[in-house]
């Protein structure tokens, strides 16, 4: 949704409302013109100018609490663009019907905010340094945690800003707005000494050679505002707003006071804030790409920046130790075997099957250790095709390095053949589900996201899962997911676009695309309608899927054209996606290139 309102014609991105009128002037001004632009104050929010009688008015689109968009006391829509269809048809508040949009003159893109424009270089430049991460590694987590780390960085872009001072007092304060230039509109914002719980701060001008100190106050809400002033979510939009006008100050914002250069900021996170250099607040009209990124991190004495507050309930996938590989460290030389001398087994069985357990315990690497989950094989009477079979899991799983693919750390052969790999404390995800009914569609399209990055990395590598499903999908946390069980996985050659089995086995039918149980055909596109049926087990929270049918049954209902109906309060767009995943023809059907994408942009959407 958000790229949709990005193209739309009529949108004018960052404008002030003041550019907002001269735009609607421009196109006559008639009764119901009106163009959309970004709120310069709500973060994910939107406002819609409209024209009416030679004057202008504007609302504010909210983005609710459940992820809806709502003019302040309207109706609520899943988007801004519902938002302005409704009222089309009803005014329901606003001073007349919207009627005609006026779209950017020939020429003219979105405009772009100082903060969009280096948001990109901040988040790669965060997720590099505070979990020291590169390559494939930094590309996902960008990919996949992206609407947090955009609020992170939104909200705590201000520690950053040259501006901002930290917890000085006001004396200091007016002594570095008096040294050097005595420009009016120079300024600065401290963190202000305050008994109580909330954060205040305060915004210090020059004006006349005097100081003028503006309380800025948070509310319940997390708003931030000069006392009767317009509210924000952040410091830097507060800041942008008044650089424009004085709303309420004696003068605009003009030049930034910076710290001095010894100066360093204890920020609300704790961390310690390189020196930035002075950075002036671009004026209107200033081109973009002229402002010098004042954005310089460095690292804390762990080496690392600390994460903030903002994740403390909701830790990222890049926080646990199984992110990486854990031969990240070039120290640790990977090897395919795992002395016994180094691992050690710990009581209580993680899981069973027919090949034997899975147990956990701690391997003892060159420079630190790892809790590890060892798959012990039983095999009594020394079946050499169920060792082999095991072994050819092992070879695939090696093959693999992707942070949502469970990775194989080694393999050793003592008193039994033993699979090292990396652990997944919370287990699969169906049964996670079935007793987490308090989980939110969010999370779970975040985590049926994840396994969606994973199986676009097996796609791009040409190999073909062929068990795909959600007990085979393993929780490292609520918010992070591992593919694992590679057992009937195959690496086709560059030449081959599918495996073709010679038989019939013990399938896995419910979760089997057509060709695969007509023509014996495996590829990257049955795995596909295999993630569509794991998609139906996420958004029911872990039910089985055609329950109470046999697997003729379900044979016959796909052949007749039949799918399974949509579980309850899953989001219609997923829904959607599922039934694209259950395409008949794997001609016809989906990719995980095309599928990842839509399951992107809807995590996002509904993660603003």
């Amino acid at each position: 949704m958000v790229d949709r309102v990005q193209v739309l014609p009529y949108f004018f991105g960052n404008i002030t409302r003041e550019e907002a009128e001269e735009y609607l002037r421009q196109g006559g001004a008639g009764d119901g013109l009106y163009l959309l632009r970004q709120s310069r104050s709500f973060l994910g929010g939107f406002a819609l100018s409209v024209a009416y009688g030679r004057q202008f008015y504007h609302y504010t689109i909210e983005r609710e609490m459940n992820d809806t968009y709502a003019i302040a006391g309207g109706k609520s829509h899943r988007n801004p663009i519902d938002v302005i269809d409704y009222h089309s048809q009803e005014s329901d508040g606003l001073v007349c019907l919207l009627k005609k949009p006026f779209n950017r003159p020939r020429g003219t893109e979105p405009k772009v905010g100082p903060f969009e424009d280096l948001k990109e270089q901040l988040i790669r430049q965060y997720v590099k340094q505070t979990w020291n991460l590169q390559g494939s590694a930094l590309e996902q987590a960008i990919i996949s945690q992206r609407p947090q780390l955009e609020k992170l960085i939104a909200t705590t872009a201000h520690e950053k800003m040259p501006w901002f001072h930290g917890k000085i007092d006001r004396e200091d304060s007016e002594l570095r707005l008096r040294r050097s230039s005595h420009v009016n509109g120079k300024f600065l914002i401290r963190q202000r000494e305050n008994n109580g719980r909330n954060v205040s701060y305060a915004l210090c001008l020059l004006h006349n050679n005097q100081v003028m100190h503006y309380r800025i106050d948070k509310d319940k809400a997390g708003k931030l505002s000069i006392p009767d002033g317009k509210k924000f979510d952040t410091l830097w939009q507060l800041v942008e707003h008044y650089s424009y006008k004085p709303d309420g100050l004696l003068r605009v914002l003009t030049e930034t006071c910076p710290r001095p250069s010894q100066d360093s900021v204890l920020g609300a996170t704790g961390g310690i804030l390189s020196r930035i250099k002075s950075y002036s607040f671009p004026k209107p009209g200033q081109k973009k790409g002229h402002t010098e990124n004042p954005y310089n991190f460095r690292l804390n004495l762990r080496g690392e920046l600390p994460k903030p507050n903002f994740f403390s309930t909701e830790a990222m996938p890049m926080d646990t130790q199984v992110y990486e590989s854990p031969y990240a460290d070039p120290e640790e030389l990977r090897s395919t075997t795992v002395k016994r001398s180094d691992l050690t087994l710990e009581d209580g069985e993680l899981g069973s099957g027919n090949f034997g357990t899975v147990l956990r315990g701690v391997y003892q690497m060159k420079k630190t250790q790892k809790v590890v989950a060892v798959k012990i094989l039983k095999n009594d009477d020394n079946n050499e095709a169920v060792k082999d079979e095991m072994l050819r899991e092992a070879n695939v799983m090696q093959q693999l390095d992707n942070p949502y693919i469970v990775r194989m750390i080694g393999i050793c052969e003592a008193e039994n053949l033993m699979l090292v790999m990396e652990l997944a404390e919370l287990g699969p995800l169906h049964k996670f589900l079935q007793k987490s009914k308090h989980i939110t569609m969010k999370n779970i399209t975040e985590l049926v996201h994840q396994v969606c990055m994973g199986m676009k990395y097996l796609e791009e590598h040409n190999f073909v899962h062929r068990d795909l499903a959600a007990r085979n999908v393993l929780l490292v946390t609520q918010h992070y997911a591992k593919i694992s069980d590679f057992g009937l996985s195959k690496a086709l050659t560059e030449d081959e676009n599918y495996y073709k089995a010679k038989g019939h086995g013990k399938w896995p039918l419910k979760w089997y695309a057509p060709e695969c149980m007509n023509y014996l055909k495996f590829s990257s596109k049955s795995d596909v309608w295999s993630f569509g049926v794991l998609m139906w087990e996420a958004f029911s929270y872990g039910q089985k899927p055609y329950k109470g049918m046999k697997g003729n049954e379900v044979i016959q209902m796909i052949e007749n054209g039949e799918r399974m109906s949509a579980p309850p309060d899953c989001p219609a767009e997923m829904y959607d996606l599922m039934r694209k995943c259950w395409t008949y023809k794997p001609d016809e059907r989906p990719g995980f290139s095309v599928v990842e994408p839509r399951l992107r942009h809807y995590y996002y959407d509904i993660s603003q």
